[in-house]
């Protein structure tokens, strides 16, 4: 019983940033933990990053390490990714999702609408 809805996406040139912001609503009984995935045009949805509910704990795919940030604000029902020196290879559809447990066998029954980010060259 989670809603999400992404919004921060847009167009920019290689090399700016972004913000994404990840807004929950709804009634759940469980700790969540929010993570964000992708999916570039033509290509299948792919990993970006996730953190804990608490927030201790956190992982990104090798291609963001670095340049994107995954951070929580738990009073404001909110989850961010900041992107930082963005490529062209970047472009994708970026989606936030809310997984009960922490780690790769997690799964997301929570998703959100996703947010077109495109990377100009």
């Amino acid at each position: 019983q989670v809603q999400l809805v992404e919004s921060g996406g847009g167009l920019v040139q290689a090399g700016g940033s972004l913000r994404l912001s990840c807004a929950a609503s709804g009634r759940t009984f469980t700790d969540l933990t929010m993570t964000w995935f992708r999916q570039p045009p033509g290509s299948e949805r792919e990993f970006v990053a996730t953190i804990s509910w608490s927030g201790l704990r956190s992982s990104y795919a090798d291609s963001v390490r670095g340049r994107f940030t995954i951070s929580r604000h738990n009073t404001k029902n909110t989850a961010y990714l900041q992107l930082n020196s963005l490529k062209p290879e970047d472009t994708a559809i970026y989606y936030c999702a809310a997984s009960l447990d922490y780690g790769p066998a997690a799964s997301y029954p929570f998703w959100g609408q996703g947010t077109q980010v495109t990377v100009s060259a």
